[in-house]
């Protein structure tokens, strides 16, 4: 008997450990908390909703995924902790982080470590270090700003910019994206206004950009500070078309800045208003969800576990290394895997290419105007 119960716990045990080996863990690292709180929540809600969704309909490899969520608190130090507090907890891969000052200091651990981290970061620098574990969830500035450029020279007629920018990682890409745009279509810089990370009086700079002679202002902030800004343009009455990235006309900045963002442009590469039924389906499902309209980050965050789905199961087992590999130069269609919801590919260096779309605000809501190909 005493032999009898004694194979019994160690069959138990052997059982449970079995059964945490078997779990799959994906780590959303998001900014929860600090400046980033509006883009890293919608990041966060979309990997969840995803995720939901990939379990309901039988998970990954017929297992469910856990999400383990962890507050970046919009801090690199304590973002590229808490990547370490995943690994060590047994994460596959990342979803993670939005803010691009963290993820150039966070991702060097999940590569030390082997493990893919999938960004909402968008700084040109994020795909260029030579990482072969990081992979976008939309494409970095140094691709949408050129094809911004090009329709601010050959649709609109642009001559004369002046420039707002963020003096952070994130600002610095864009801006350098920018200048270097400037010199091939001819652009005169007439002002250049460096700001900082969650300034709340641009007063100043929107006199500057206002008395500048420009033709356009490019303004490439944050969420939170491209309203304020949004909102000091209207009070001043600055006459002058505002154009930027997603991060200028997004669906938390048309919230935020309310009335005072209609007729600000940009180019997205993510919208709930395109015209495409996977999209328009998504975004339904996520109000129906959370009672608000997801803005870019969320798109991202959704696609970045549909992603995870996706190459995971054409891999055939949870590997984080094969999970890597697999995705360098990997195209995945939204036929084949829906919830990456517009066709994809991404290069060697895990810099995405797809369709996007250049808008402008009208009645609190991104009307498209042009749809851009990939490049």
């Amino acid at each position: 008997m005493h032999r009898r119960l004694i194979g019994t716990a160690a069959l138990a045990l052997a059982l449970t450990a079995t059964q945490a080996l078997a779990e799959l863990k994906v780590g959303a690292i998001v900014e929860l908390s600090g400046p980033g709180a509006a883009a890293g929540t919608n990041f966060r809600d979309g990997v969840k909703m995803g995720f939901e969704e990939i379990n309901a309909a039988g998970g990954v490899l017929g297992e469910p995924i856990t999400i383990v969520e962890y507050d970046s608190q919009t801090d690199p130090q304590v973002s590229r902790a808490l990547v370490q507090k995943a690994i060590d907890e047994g994460v596959f891969a990342i979803a993670g982080t939005v803010f691009s000052s963290s993820t150039v200091v966070n991702m060097l651990v999940a590569k030390q470590a082997g493990i893919p981290q999938f960004t909402g970061s968008e700084a040109p620098s994020i795909t260029g270090m030579g990482n072969p574990y990081i992979f976008r969830t939309a494409f970095g500035s140094q691709k949408g700003v050129p094809k911004l450029a090009a329709y601010l020279a050959d649709e609109m007629g642009v001559k004369k910019v002046a420039i707002v920018w963020a003096n952070t990682e994130f600002g610095k890409g864009g801006h350098s994206a920018f200048m270097a745009q400037a010199e091939k279509h001819g652009f005169e810089i007439v002002a250049d206004i460096p700001t900082e990370q969650a300034q709340a009086d641009f007063s100043a700079d929107v006199l500057k950009a206002k008395n500048s002679g420009a033709d356009a202002v490019f303004v490439y902030l944050t969420e939170e500070e491209s309203a304020r800004f949004l909102r000091e343009a209207q009070k001043q009455s600055i006459g002058l078309p505002l154009v930027g990235e997603t991060t200028l006309i997004g669906n938390k900045v048309i919230e935020l800045a309310g009335d005072a963002a209609n007729g600000a442009m940009g180019h997205v590469g993510l919208t709930p208003e395109a015209n495409v039924p996977a999209m328009t389906d998504m975004v339904a499902r996520f109000k129906a969800k959370y009672n608000y309209t997801p803005d870019h980050n969320a798109i991202k965050g959704f696609t970045a576990a549909w992603t995870i789905k996706c190459v995971t199961e054409l891999v055939g087992k949870p590997d984080s290394e094969a999970i890597a590999q697999k995705m360098h130069g990997l195209t995945l269609t939204a036929a084949a895997c829906p919830g990456v919801l517009l066709d994809v590919t991404w290069d060697d260096t895990g810099e995405m290419s797809r369709e996007s779309f250049f808008v402008e605000v009208r009645d609190g809501k991104q009307t498209i105007k042009a749809i851009l190909p990939p490049n």
